[in-house]
């Protein structure tokens, strides 16, 4: 039963270091931008990014509170992959001219993807103290925490 559960999910998790030894979306994203290679993201594809610190805190507080129920854990922006990495590289003052505009349809990939994975995040927003960021300061936090391993 959901009442006696909880059930956290988030989209799209990025954060400053790999995890499981995985590199996510944003990481590869500034790896090709800083050696100055062009990428193909889509445009046709819609998520919710979700920073993995900030998920981290948001799941915290539902077990510190004994919370029930769903609860959507991810960032609290709805956007396209090519308009998230264009955000990334500003925050990061890297060339956005380097991300070329694709269509889902350019690529062949093992899974099918859904046109929109992103989620509602209102349940959250409303219940948590520590909210869903919203993605440029999720992408700002991001900026900071990777100055800050890097001392």
């Amino acid at each position: 039963m959901v009442d006696e559960y909880c059930v956290a999910r988030a989209s799209v998790i990025y954060g400053a270091k790999p995890a499981a030894g995985k590199i996510n979306f944003a990481l590869w994203l500034l790896n090709k931008l800083k050696q100055k290679e062009p990428v193909k993201i889509v445009v046709d594809q819609w998520n919710s990014p979700t920073l993995n610190t900030n998920l981290a805190e948001m799941t915290w507080e539902i077990v510190q509170r004994r919370m029930t129920g769903i609860y959507h854990l991810s960032g609290a922006t709805r956007i396209s992959r090519y308009d998230f990495a264009i955000s990334i590289a500003s925050v990061f003052n890297l060339d956005p001219a380097l991300i070329i505009r694709s269509k889902s349809s350019e690529f062949s990939w093992a899974a099918k993807r859904p046109k929109d994975s992103s989620l509602n995040v209102e349940k959250a927003q409303n219940t948590l103290k520590k909210k869903p960021l919203p993605a440029d300061q999720a992408l700002a936090r991001l900026r900071s925490e990777m100055l800050t391993d890097s001392l």
